[in-house]
């Protein structure tokens, strides 16, 4: 059903960020200083106490330090509980939406992050090749956030999340192949090209441990709790609670994340401007494209915020891990 620009413009009203934002109060009302706030005092932390990295990187998931695993699970587990799963099987008549999703994720954000990093870093080989494995390492899970604080539809996030993961395990070795050892060296020159050598196992593994859980956790929660208190109790009392539990979650995660960078940001203060200024293009390009696109397709505002947010955002932790490895 085509929606018409009345229509659209009437789906922005009262959007909430569903149970995400919940009752959090101050938490919710001020996030954007919160997250600034995050992240300067990560970036504190690792400069005062430096051994805190150490302390942080001596656990690790999939190459990937254990407080941020904890912080990124914990994030992720009250928007997948508060996914209706039940209501899934009306996502068949979402074909359209998979099908802009797809073509958003996987073809457009490729080919823009690969075109930005050799724009601004092509005398960098080792960030040049980090943004790229970034660009081809699609969101699955903080877009769970951000789509709810931002009024997305739930239920389609929950679909397209997957679809990602689908695609990550069977195409992320492929692409990372075609783009930093093929297109490079075509561009650049043989030297200009890399081997990434990561198997589909590996990939999927990551996956698992960064979605799977979670998404087990949703679901087993979601379909018990409904069944023992009823679906009213859950969405309007249960979840309210929980809900707002992922921004904490998120701010954990970011204080982590800025708190085992600290020294090097400090540093290298000019490196991370550089880094920062094609990500922060491909983000504003990329929601734009896809915004504009969803809504030009016909979809409604949650809907279309849902494609771009996914479209837009990526999944850093999947391309750490590949970076280190």
């Amino acid at each position: 059903m085509q929606t018409t620009k009345g229509d659209f413009l009437k789906d922005t009203t009262g959007c909430v960020g569903g149970t995400v934002k919940g009752s959090l109060g101050i938490i919710s009302k001020y996030l954007t200083l919160w997250i600034l706030l995050a992240m300067a005092g990560g970036i504190i932390l690792g400069v005062v106490y430096p051994q805190v990295a150490t302390i942080f990187e001596a656990g690790k998931i999939e190459q990937v330090s254990f407080p941020i695993a904890i912080g990124l699970i914990w994030m992720m587990y009250p928007p997948l509980a508060g996914v209706k799963y039940e209501e899934l099987y009306k996502m068949k008549q979402q074909g359209k939406a998979l099908s802009a999703s797809i073509v958003q994720n996987w073809i457009i954000g490729p080919v823009l992050m690969f075109a930005l990093a050799w724009i601004f870093l092509s005398d960098l080989p080792d960030y040049r090749i980090g943004l790229i494995l970034i660009g081809l390492a699609r969101c699955i899970a903080m877009v769970l956030v951000w789509n709810q604080l931002a009024g997305g539809d739930n239920e389609l996030c929950a679909v397209l999340v997957a679809v990602n993961s689908i695609f990550q395990i069977g195409l992320y070795s492929v692409l990372a192949y075609v783009f930093i050892t093929v297109l490079s060296a075509w561009i650049g020159g043989a030297e200009a090209g890399a081997v990434v050598d990561i198997s589909i196992w590996e990939v999927a593994k990551a996956v698992f441990v960064y979605l799977g859980i979670t998404f087990i956790a949703g679901i087993i929660t979601r379909s018990v709790l409904v069944k023992k208190r009823g679906k009213d109790w859950y969405d309007n009392i249960f979840m309210k609670k929980l809900g707002p539990t992922a921004l904490i979650g998120l701010l954990f995660t970011i204080i982590v994340m800025f708190s085992l960078k600290g020294e090097i940001i400090v540093k290298l203060p000019m490196d991370v401007f550089r880094i920062a200024v094609p990500l922060l293009f491909y983000f504003i390009i990329m929601f734009s494209i896809s915004f504009f696109m969803s809504h030009r397709l016909g979809f409604s505002y949650d809907q279309s915020t849902t494609l771009a947010f996914t479209a837009a955002s990526n999944n850093f932790e999947l391309a750490i891990a590949v970076a280190v490895a």
